[in-house]
């Protein structure tokens, strides 16, 4: 016991002398240098919409059997032509086989060049996060809707900070960093998901902690389960959205 309480002490004093500022034992610059492992290369794209060299790519332009499937599992409804996946209405969603947790993704998406409705019912389609988690997808160039239910907010949780939607039958980009929950014994959330968004590159939605899943009706924290890995889903709204260069980085 005796000599751990010296221990102690040498400890002690050790530490401060270096708070004090002691030069008795000066820090070297090599002494907070890390070598090893050394950083992972990663190739990027030449434009920041380009898929980088680690990514999965998601749909290529050509088909969807590789990577989607309907809801019911089989061969998705939507129509591919000209490099991208349209929407057709009443075929349901489409979701990825595989599933993830952290990422980084990139989608790319248009509402229909001819408008047709307003509000909720002009261009809605939806990115569901780990197949439960929804970003919204909505033509609101001047078009206004509940601000919590316009592109780029989390439906019904948080509203995007700022609406900037190109016209009917314009591209337009999300970039999405995702960081998956993780839960504790009794079910509720120890850490909450959290979701970095840029529209069009805008920051739409910074580093937001997620209440809970997406209901259309209720109160997203009375919906919360326990849950792993989860798909990307695009949603049927009836609506004829496309998507095309849909990338994914696992984190």
């Amino acid at each position: 016991m005796k000599h751990i309480v010296i221990l102690a002490f040498a400890v002690l004093a050790f530490t401060a002398t270096f708070a004090q500022g002691r030069t008795d034992f000066p820090m070297k610059p090599e002494m907070t240098e890390i070598w090893d492992p050394e950083v992972t290369v990663v190739t990027p794209g030449v434009t920041p919409q380009d898929a980088p060299s680690d990514a999965i790519i998601l749909f290529n332009g050509t088909n969807l059997s590789q990577e989607w499937l309907n809801e019911a599992g089989g061969e998705p409804g939507w129509k591919v032509t000209d490099g991208c996946v349209t929407v057709e209405k009443g075929t349901g969603t489409i979701t990825t086989k595989r599933q993830f947790n952290d990422f980084q993704l990139h989608i790319e998406w248009r509402s229909p060049s001819e408008v047709i409705g307003e509000s909720q019912g002009r261009g809605n389609s939806g990115v569901f996060l780990q197949g439960i988690y929804e970003l919204q997808v909505l033509d609101n160039y001047n078009n206004r809707t509940y601000r919590n239910g316009q592109a780029g907010s989390f439906y019904k949780q948080y509203p995007p900070l700022v609406n900037v939607c190109k016209g009917p039958g314009v591209w337009q980009m999300y970039d999405v960093i995702y960081t998956a929950p993780r839960f504790n014994t009794n079910g509720t959330y120890f850490t909450p998901p959290t979701v970095t968004v840029l529209h069009n590159g805008v920051l739409v939605q910074n580093h937001v902690a997620l209440r809970g899943p997406t209901p259309y009706v209720g109160i997203p924290e009375y919906f919360v389960k326990p849950h792993g890995a989860g798909p990307i889903i695009l949603q049927d709204h009836g609506n004829p959205v496309s998507y095309r260069n849909i990338w994914i980085r696992e984190l």
